[in-house]
């Protein structure tokens, strides 16, 4: 990898163009560029700790494409994290494409077994060569300067100036890239940590063993083993031999321990599976995405099988699809009536069918928005059959009519479908059922209010309807999730079962909260609720979940690829219980005749409020 290769990066199948690329002797940084010789200015790079994985083989959409023209052996897609796009490769021979394929895996661990003082030690660095644009490894101070404000740092510049002097140690005007560590760690000393530190310090330089248990104890609430948990603490974290011997930690250690896991405010005992995971499925809140094929905008944006595999990678659990007509009789997945690109729905469900349990083992649901006719809805059935076998829910787990939904822990492995049916599910299992709904409804239809001696008849002219409409065969893939409309929570409790479900755009959701908010709770105890955000989002933004998971709504639908505050809430609701993607709702929030209500919570039996104070430094 030193001595670099020529491998051909590729963008679509008429894009193959050759790249030289080279890892650095740092071992920790890959260069690439058109030639092998030429301007250095037109190199591109990349991190290693920028990567999150390496796929072999034709395993990209891009990758697929040209299958026909290079053997998988040869392929392999480098994949980053976040919203960058994934680097698809073809080697000359497939004892390069292993080269790669193994030394890129190598390194990926490496970084991922560091301590917190080599990875700031590491981004440090990484910030320092993405800003040497002529790559002679130096940096005057007026580069410093910039890649400072890049890195977000605030300083006062007759203070930061001082501070480049007494790391320019060679005294040529300039920093190297140790220099320039020694420098931004100097400039970015935490005063307020310093001060917590001596305020528990006698002497000021270190912590004793009981000087370091006072301060668990007093600031961070470490209650239990205290002595035996900051002896363990110190072993970890303390970077100087001597201080360990002591059982005493020093500044440095004390810095390192602030900013790995174990001095992070959330509770560790809630990072593994803790919650009881047998409850019916309406009892969770449920990681789920809108319009999960979209990895950009709603209007001109790519649609692409990443986007599935991105958000079932972070713990989703409910993924959409919005199917319509394709051409030579397969379904297309894409935004319908924008100009966003088009998928085939069979590879959809191939990726899904191959990444669903790659993070979690339970059950994932597919959110169907069906703009089909008949004969490709019937393709669609065969697609979801074929592909997911076993793994698809195609009858109830006993083969009776339930009582109450299934829990995940039923449903390992499993894989549901939510959307339209004809009729109902006891009509599908042999059972009698009384007249009913019979199962038009798109997602973008908001029900309103209407008379209720109206009901039956509305419900046989869209029964009818629906028939003409739905394909049998995908109907019959429709058991814990039926879509129905919502017409009031008198008319669920009255009309529907629990095995239906409704879904609302946000104004909607947000409307029902304030109607009263117990009412949705209560619906919530026993119905599944699907929220997703309004199409006037054309940018792909989000609402906040919050107000959504205070009423219990399950399916909290946000756009994955869009970054902000709302998904931050979300990756920290869904981060604990082993990231399964479920977690427990509180129990005033599962019975159906609670009296929770967001509004008013104080007239909630056990009603207690607390004070957080934070210090955010």
């Amino acid at each position: 990898m030193q001595a670099g290769s020529v491998m051909r990066k590729v963008k679509s199948r008429n894009w193959k163009k050759q790249r030289y690329f080279k890892l650095q002797e740092d071992c920790m940084t890959i260069w690439y560029k058109s030639k092998k010789t030429g301007n250095t200015k037109s190199t591109c790079e990349f991190s290693i700790s920028d990567i999150e994985t390496v796929r072999e083989g034709h395993q990209s959409e891009i990758l697929q494409s040209i299958a026909d023209e290079f053997e998988p052996e040869l392929c392999f897609t480098v994949v980053f994290y976040g919203r960058r796009g994934n680097l698809d490769l073809v080697a000359s021979t497939a004892e390069e494409a292993q080269c790669w394929i193994q030394g890129l895996e190598k390194l990926i661990e490496t970084v991922r077994n560091m301590d917190q003082k080599e990875i700031l030690d590491q981004w440090i660095c990484d910030w320092f060569q993405k800003a040497d644009k002529n790559r002679d490894g130096r940096m005057n101070f007026k580069e410093v300067r910039d890649l400072l404000k890049m890195m977000n740092v605030d300083m006062n510049e007759q203070h930061a100036y001082r501070l480049f002097q007494m790391a320019d140690k060679s005294e040529s005007g300039t920093l190297e890239g140790d220099e320039f560590v020694l420098f931004y760690k100097a400039l970015t000393q935490r005063d307020e940590v310093l001060k917590i530190f001596q305020d528990f310090s006698k002497d000021g330089k270190k912590l004793t063993l009981l000087e370091f248990v006072d301060f668990l104890r007093q600031e961070q609430q470490e209650l239990d083993n205290t002595e035996e948990f900051a002896m363990d603490l110190i072993a970890r974290y303390e970077p100087s031999e001597t201080a360990k011997k002591l059982h005493a930690l020093s500044i440095d250690g004390f810095l390192i321990y602030l900013c790995s896991a174990a001095g992070s405010i959330f509770n560790m005992s809630h990072q593994p599976l803790y919650q009881d995971m047998t409850q019916p499925l309406c009892h969770y809140f449920i990681s789920s995405s809108h319009n999960t094929y979209l990895i950009e905008d709603q209007l001109l944006g790519q649609s692409s099988v990443e986007g599935y595999i991105r958000a079932l990678k972070r713990g989703c659990r409910c993924v959409e699809v919005d199917t319509w007509d394709g051409p030579n009789g397969e379904p297309i997945v894409y935004h319908g009536h924008t100009f966003t690109s088009k998928i085939f729905f069979k590879d959809v469900i191939s990726a899904i069918n191959k990444y669903a349990f790659r993070v979690s083992d339970y059950p994932v649901t597919l959110s169907l928005e069906n703009h089909c006719s008949v004969e490709q809805q019937d393709t669609m059935a065969q697609h979801l059959k074929g592909i997911l076998g076993e793994k698809l829910v195609v009858s109830t787990l006993d083969g009776r009519i339930p009582v109450q939904l299934p829990s995940p822990e039923e449903l390992r492995g499993k894989i549901i479908i939510k959307g339209k049916k004809i009729g109902r599910l006891e009509d599908s299992l042999g059972e009698p059922s009384d007249e009913s709904y019979m199962g038009e409804i798109s997602e973008e239809e908001d029900g309103g209010d209407v008379d209720e001696e109206n009901i039956r008849n509305e419900d046989k002219k869209r029964s009818k309807k629906s028939k003409d409409r739905l394909s049998q065969e995908l109907s019959d893939c429709i058991i814990y999730c039926k879509s129905v409309p919502f017409e009031s929570f008198k008319h669920s409790r009255m009309q529907y079962k629990l095995y239906e479900m409704s879904s609302f755009t946000e104004y909607k959701a947000r409307k029902l909260v304030k109607e009263p908010g117990n009412e949705f709770v209560r619906h919530n105890a026993w119905q599944l609720t699907r929220v997703y955000p309004t199409g006037l989002r054309t940018d792909s933004s989000n609402y906040n979940p919050q107000d959504m998971w205070n009423v219990g709504c399950q399916m909290v639908a946000l756009n994955f690829q869009t970054a902000g505050v709302e998904m931050d809430l979300n990756d920290g609701l869904f981060q604990q219980n082993g990231r399964c993607g479920y977690v427990l709702k509180p129990l005033f929030m599962r019975h159906v005749d609670t009296n929770f209500n967001p509004d008013l919570p104080q007239d909630t039996a056990g009603y207690s409020p607390v004070n957080l104070s934070i210090q955010v430094m």
